[in-house]
């Protein structure tokens, strides 16, 4: 044990004492609320959809205590109860090249890790969303999905993989300046062909076929100045109960996608608030401000382990006596979690500012009052909380609260 290994155990209990006693404050500030509407949302909110609500944020919250406990737990068990080490000598026997070899300490790591924690994801999907009314999947589309990503992740993040290792053993000291090059193409590459090659894998597209409301649409679009390759309904229902919108790809493979979920429960009017919302999103350049946002932290991030991977200290503090890239790579990617837990709340800031932003942007494009009765009919069949705990919402949410969100669009609709 050296001073990393105190400094690594001390930031990831931190991380986890923080998070649990946000936890204990939201699980508090719900139940105190959980037996009264909140006034702005009582004519449409009745009491048993607000507890429903309530019920479903604790017990969510409650499996979550329980996977960020057995997340930590696996940390401690792969790092220095000497997990990783064991992988990387099973993986040396094999007597394959170097790159490859790390390739595959790295996927079959982080494979494992998603394997011992499957027994969450098939409470959360087959009890929790199940109990709750959402749940429309069946095992078999669940084993389904999970070997298709399992598979995606090895033929794609393979290569990938490679690549960087390569670049880290050649480049030289600044290897990670190509290293980000390569990721931020490679993400660019990834959001271009994800709507056209990858969601299809998973999930049905079809053209809406609603021709009053395609003609909305494609007059908004008009007015915002967006082209898209078309207006797709997805097949949201085939797996869950819960609605959502967005729109995807990059350049001229732009989609604009609706989960059926949604076209059901939302009038005309409803529907082209929704998407005004999302069209502010791309006017006001928040997805543009995000890729550069993230493409600095990932080269600071990178920088950082090309100083980390010649330090002995850092692969000793955490247990791996297997020092090189493949190894230094994985403990990085392994261990940023606790060490960046209060970015969380400067990213989820300026995410919930580009909400207030898009939403504002709705307004003058469609009526506040249509996205309005949009959000509320939104918590309501998603059963999301009308009061969470102030802090543990400015630390989590990407979005306003329902109560400040529903207030800052009523100023504007009068």
């Amino acid at each position: 044990m050296n001073a990393f290994t105190l400094i690594f155990l001390f930031a990831l209990a931190l991380s986890f004492a923080v998070e649990f006693w946000l936890a204990r404050r939201q699980f508090a500030h719900v139940l105190a609320h959980r037996d009264q509407v909140p006034e702005a949302f009582r004519a449409n909110i009745a009491l048993e959809a607000h507890q429903k609500a309530a019920d479903y944020t604790l017990a969510k919250g409650k499996l979550g205590e329980i996977d960020r406990a057995i997340g930590a737990a696996l940390l401690l068990l792969f790092t220095l109860g000497g997990g990783i080490d064991l992988i990387a000598g099973l993986w040396q026997k094999l007597d394959i090249p170097a790159i490859w070899t790390g390739v595959g300490v790295i996927l079959s790591t982080l494979i494992l890790m998603q394997l011992l924690e499957l027994p969450l994801a098939v409470y959360r999907t087959f009890v929790i969303e199940q109990r709750f009314g959402f749940n429309r999947n069946t095992p078999r589309q669940f084993v389904t999905d999970l070997l298709l990503q399992s598979a995606l992740s090895v033929a794609i993040g393979g290569p990938l993989l490679a690549l960087i290792l390569w670049v880290m053993d050649g480049v030289g000291t600044y290897w990670w300046v190509l290293a980000w090059a390569i990721l931020q193409g490679f993400s660019v590459l990834l959001s271009w062909a994800y709507p056209t090659f990858i969601a299809p894998l998973f999930n049905k597209f079809s053209p809406l076929e609603d021709q009053t409301l395609r003609q909305r649409i494609e007059a908004l679009l008009a007015r915002c100045g967006f082209h898209s390759k078309g207006i797709f309904v997805m097949d949201g229902s085939r797996r869950s109960g819960h609605g959502n919108a967005y729109f995807t790809g990059l350049g001229s493979n732009k989609r604009i996608v609706f989960f059926d979920t949604l076209v059901e429960s939302l009038s005309h009017d409803e529907l082209e608030a929704v998407l005004a919302h999302e069209l502010g999103h791309f006017k006001r350049k928040h997805v543009l401000k995000m890729l550069i946002a993230s493409a600095t932290i990932t080269l600071l991030g990178l920088a950082l382990l090309g100083w980390l991977m010649g330090k002995a200290w850092f692969y000793d503090g955490l247990g791996v006596s297997a020092h090189g890239n493949a190894t230094a790579l994985l403990l990085f990617m392994l261990i940023s979690s606790p060490f960046t837990l209060f970015l969380q709340p400067v990213i989820a800031y300026f995410q919930r500012k580009h909400e207030f932003e898009a939403d504002d942007f709705a307004a003058a494009q469609a009526r506040p009052g249509d996205l309005i009765s949009a959000l509320v009919k939104l918590y309501r069949e998603n059963a999301s909380t009308l009061t969470p705990d102030p802090l543990y919402s400015a630390f989590h949410y990407s979005h306003p609260p329902a109560a400040i969100r529903i207030a800052h669009l009523a100023a504007k609709a009068s």
